[in-house]
């Protein structure tokens, strides 16, 4: 073994690259996935330099990883998609994330969906999962300051939404200022 695997890992890495991305390009559907398995091979094949072959044989060492990496990749994508095929059946049986259809949707609904995504974001946090706004503001990466006037924007914006939809509902006021 040389004395320099930095050095080795770039010459087998050099020589084997293109091969063991056509390795994996030809057995993946996703070109996204067949970087993943080279990215994986190259990361085994850094942390284990020192026990590659030398020559030719590094390079089927790297197909015999790159074989093993792309196995643990799709029994992965199987149990994704069993766990979420079983999530999708659940959600299904369940009455609050039946699909509604547009009838169904009360006009405070449609309003709120009318929102931008922003501004939809904002008050969803607040009123559905109780955030306030220095929760907010880690959340979304931004200052207190700014979650305020951001909040102050939105609830506005759907106070005025609420009022040209011709809804004069109790929490309308309340959506205003700051209970929203």
């Amino acid at each position: 073994m040389g004395a320099d695997p930095p050095g080795r890992f770039i010459e087998i890495y050099e020589h084997a690259y293109r091969p063991i991305l056509g390795y994996a390009l030809r057995r993946c559907e996703d070109p996204d996935d067949a970087a993943d398995v080279v990215a994986e091979t190259f990361a085994i094949a850094w942390r284990r330099v020192e026990e590659i072959p030398e020559g030719d044989e590094a390079r089927l060492w790297l197909f015999g990883v790159a074989r093993r990496v792309l196995a643990n990749h799709r029994r992965g994508e199987w149990r994704h998609e069993r766990r979420t095929a079983a999530l999708r059946e659940q959600l299904s049986a369940s009455p609050l994330f039946a699909q509604r259809s547009q009838e169904d949707v009360s006009d405070i609904g449609r309003v709120f969906a009318g929102l931008s995504d922003g501004d939809r974001e904002l008050l969803a946090l607040v009123a559905w999962e109780h955030l306030d706004t220095a929760q907010i503001a880690r959340t979304l990466g931004i200052s207190r300051n700014a979650v305020r006037v951001r909040l102050y924007r939105a609830r506005r914006r759907f106070a005025r939404g609420l009022a040209e939809a011709g809804i004069d509902h109790p929490r309308t006021v309340e959506f205003q200022g700051s209970a929203l």
